[in-house]
């Protein structure tokens, strides 16, 4: 099975990582040579902020792994983040004297620190392929709570080993010894040099590149995790500029990890930003719903009467609320004729010049099959009547040719209006007043407005 590669977001990746490298590797730069006192300092200073930034990650992830148990991808990064948090601990106690800003660095342990940051690499690139493979077989069927018991439980185990090792390395355990730094001279080794750098290197490379290839980098998540990625292939490369950890490139590797991560925390942000918008695009459109008629998107009976209920107020303060009941004449006829779907027509068809003869802060409602009811915010009586009287001659003066089709023949329609002065007349009677209004311009030969 051939495997497309998404060569178009690739080449936007590629490109936005290249610029994004540069500039945060310039600024790196430039930073720490003009200000080379602040190194000694700057290095556990930066670790405590990555530590930080590195556990609102892992806390941002569970979140979400919470509101989505179906997201179970997104675990093993929350705990290669929060691993890496703890690995800091180990980092910065190899600094022990950080906080004097550099006065006794002779006691700095830089091969411990190295080690810490090497096992934090391989437990992050072994996470995140992880987190890929998740995300690959994301299957209905694999999203019980044996199956995530189990593959946490495998995650927790792995993470709980590798902080071990890095901790047994660092100077904390007689059976396991190793150097990447000598402390007394400061130089790399050529363990260090030679191959723990290039693995380093080819873990992130081979993780960057399982991202692109099964995730496509669909969503701004995984274009960040492919960034964040290569973020560190460069900081390891930056690491490898140096000959030992009393240069300038030892500060700048940590400048540039700690500038990144953070430009991943603001990715994350707008991820959270898209996914609010969302959401709450979601909910408006649900609760237009849930307020409005399907067919004609008018305000349903529900909302009417709610809105009604919202302007009493408006009436006790002497306001008038007008209420115009209005059906269509022969309906019935319509739908035996010309069929339900040509009625349906002929109802979307009202509902639009309905809507299009009220203001904005009106309320047009469809309270029946082809009964109809508007409610005039501050609207005395013979103001409610001109505009029944505009809406009944905007419907009859429309035929099958000027309707483009939607009304069959010219059609009628009848009007009942009722004006509220003031809180005596209850809501229910002054839709019924209006109603009996409309049955009496029935009565009197259809296609008329009266006013009760």
């Amino acid at each position: 099975m051939l495997i497309k590669l998404p060569l178009q977001r690739f080449l936007i990746f590629l490109t936005i990582t290249l610029i994004g490298a540069l500039v945060l590797n310039h600024f790196s730069n430039s930073m720490i040579r003009h200000v080379p006192a602040m190194a000694p300092i700057l290095f556990p200073t930066l670790t405590i902020f990555l530590m930080v930034f590195h556990t609102m990650i892992a806390v941002f992830m569970v979140m979400k792994y919470s509101c989505d148990h179906r997201r179970l991808y997104l675990m093993p990064i929350a705990f290669a983040f929060a691993s890496s948090a703890l690995l800091m601990f180990g980092t910065l106690k190899s600094y022990p004297d950080w906080f004097l800003c550099g006065g006794l660095t002779n006691i700095t342990n830089y091969n411990d620190a190295l080690i810490f940051f090497s096992f934090r690499n391989i437990l992050m690139g072994v996470l995140f392929i992880s987190a890929v493979i998740l995300y690959a077989f994301k299957t209905h069927e694999m999203h019980t709570k044996k199956n995530h018991f189990v593959i946490l439980s495998i995650i927790i185990i792995f993470c709980a080993m590798a902080m071990w090792l890095a901790w047994s390395y660092s100077s904390n355990s007689p059976l396991f010894n190793v150097i990447f730094i000598n402390n007394s001279t400061f130089k790399y080794s050529d363990v260090w040099k030679n191959i723990i750098s290039w693995s380093l290197i080819g873990i992130w490379f081979l993780t960057l590149l399982i991202i692109v290839l099964v995730t496509h980098l669909r969503n701004i998540f995984w274009y960040s995790g492919a960034f964040f990625c290569s973020c560190y292939i460069f900081t390891l490369f930056v690491l490898m500029t140096g000959q030992d950890s009393a240069g300038y490139s030892w500060y700048q590797a940590r400048l540039f990890e700690t500038i990144s991560t953070l430009f991943l925390i603001f990715v994350l942000f707008c991820d959270v930003f898209t996914l609010y918008r969302q959401s709450n695009t979601k909910y408006l459109n649900s609760y237009q719903n849930s307020i409005r008629d399907p067919l004609t998107r008018l305000y349903n009976r529900s909302y009417f009467y709610d809105s009604f209920t919202a302007l009493q107020p408006t009436i006790a303060n002497g306001h008038p609320v007008s209420v115009i009941v209005s059906d269509l004449d022969h309906f019935k006829r319509i739908n035996d004729k010309y069929g339900h779907l040509q009625g349906d027509k002929v109802i979307q068809f009202v509902s639009k010049v309905l809507q299009d003869s009220v203001r904005q802060n009106d309320i047009a409602a469809r309270i029946g099959g082809e009964e109809f009811a508007l409610l005039l915010v501050n609207t005395p009586p013979e103001v409610a009547q001109s505009v029944a009287e505009r809406i009944r001659l905007a419907i009859s003066e429309h035929n099958a040719e000027t309707s483009n089709n939607q009304l069959p023949e010219s059609i009628t329609i009848s009007m009942g209006v009722f004006t509220a002065t003031d809180l005596s007349v209850p809501i229910e009677e002054c839709v019924r007043r209006a109603d009996e209004a409309m049955y009496r311009a029935k009565e009197a030969g259809r296609n008329r407005v009266v006013v009760w």
